[in-house]
């Protein structure tokens, strides 16, 4: 798994490859809180567009970052997921509250 992050004015940009499992979640946390707390990000975009796989602890990890970025004001949304790890995401009930997009451009568009 790896973890690319980028930032575009308040908004940060976070790519993922690989999977989200139990075994990468805390890191992915770790690393994004991070960057929220240390840039002052408001918003956050997953780019999930490589993510092969994802479970449980995964959608533990987006909900946590979502409820963290919900306090700050911002919002948080997920780009290009393939369709395993979209029917996870929305199995978890996470399609309700959290907004999917085809690509990192179509998500920054609605956030500006």
């Amino acid at each position: 798994m790896e973890v690319h992050m980028s930032m575009r004015g308040k908004t940060l940009v976070i790519a993922v490859s690989g999977d989200i499992d139990h075994h990468c979640a805390s890191e992915v946390k770790e690393k994004v809180d991070n960057a929220i707390e240390r840039d002052n990000m408001k918003n956050i975009i997953f780019d999930f567009s490589k993510v092969s796989f994802m479970d449980s602890s995964g959608i533990g990890m987006i909900m946590g970052r979502y409820k963290l970025i919900e306090r700050r004001g911002g919002t948080l949304s997920i780009c290009a997921m393939e369709s395993g790890t979209k029917r996870i995401f929305d199995i978890s009930g996470l399609g309700k509250i959290i907004k999917t997009y085809d690509s990192v451009a179509s998500a920054m568009s609605k956030i500006q």
